[in-house]
């Protein structure tokens, strides 16, 4: 498994198996029983890194799924629930602090995660009872008593980070978990350039969408002949052209063997040429399938 450098000094590995979307149940305490086992297939198959949220009502299926490996041998990363820009929903907790030290007693059953993030930018003082920079805070008190090795954000705009920079944070972003795909390489305007240029990593969410939800599309027959120009498979081409742009892919599956092969990626290395290709023929259509309240006004 190869990682990345995280502006901290730590190391991540370069892909990660998700652990929401299609197993989202918030709200419902009952162990998913088959999350569980599909947990267990991902980490036996060699995924060391598992992303969850704690609005997908999984953490406790991690937590099942970790019992059996080294701790030292895993990278889990958790997330916030700030809800969304309708601030209607939120967190059971008071406040990011109490959020993970609850999860992990009572949920993932280990002293740490490896990463933490906030959910989203929308965040303020009258419904969540901290500010956005009141709750970085909470993330930074969280890596000094030693609940989280590594702290950062998900879906957030450059004007959002940027709040938190300007506040003279004692801890700096480490990354950004944002959707991107070959038809969507914006989020929002700018982000991907901005958190790269300040040591942002930015990992990507629903990477795989032009397959499983944009076909058809201008990329298709490009991925198919590169498809068959390295013997991989049309996944194994998406995932690593946002490998080969410093972009971490974070995917999942069911299914055995598509496990397998989301891993099956480090022998190969597209050309410059071929990065640019799909990256131009993206550009001619837009697929956003979540925040689209949020950031659907963004083309």
């Amino acid at each position: 498994m190869q990682t990345f450098k995280l502006n901290n000094g730590a190391t991540i590995p370069a892909i990660a198996y998700g652990a929401g979307t299609a197993w989202f149940k918030f709200g419902q305490d009952q162990i998913d029983t088959k999350l569980v086992d599909t947990l267990k297939l991902a980490i036996k198959k060699g995924f060391t890194h598992i992303d969850g949220a704690e609005i997908y009502g999984t953490s406790g299926e991690i937590g099942e799924a970790i019992q059996l490996v080294p701790r030292d041998q895993l990278f889990i990363t958790s997330k916030y629930n700030t809800g969304d820009s309708l601030y209607t929903i939120r967190s059971a907790y008071e406040n990011p602090y109490q959020s993970l030290v609850k999860e992990l007693e009572n949920k993932f059953k280990t002293p740490y995660v490896d990463l933490y993030l906030l959910h989203s930018p929308y965040i303020k003082k009258s419904f969540h009872g901290v500010s956005l920079v009141e709750a970085w805070q909470n993330l930074e008190k969280l890596v000094e008593d030693g609940y989280a090795k590594t702290i950062g954000v998900s879906n957030f705009k450059v004007e959002d980070i940027q709040e938190i920079l300007d506040s003279n944070p004692k801890i700096k972003p480490a990354v950004n978990q944002i959707e991107f795909n070959a038809y969507l390489q914006e989020q929002t305007p700018g982000i991907v350039k901005y958190c790269q240029e300040h040591d942002i990593l930015v990992e990507a969410y629903s990477p795989l969408g032009p397959l499983s939800k944009g076909k058809p599309g201008p990329i298709d027959d490009y991925v198919e002949k590169l498809s068959g120009k390295y013997h991989k498979a049309e996944e194994q081409i998406l995932l690593k052209w946002t490998l080969q742009q410093g972009i971490l892919p974070i995917t999942l599956s069911t299914k055995e063997e598509r496990i397998g092969k989301f891993l099956d990626i480090f022998d190969f290395e597209l050309t410059n040429e071929e990065i640019k290709q799909i990256s131009e023929l993206g550009k001619q259509k837009t697929l956003r399938q979540y925040w689209t309240k949020e950031y659907g006004h963004y083309k």
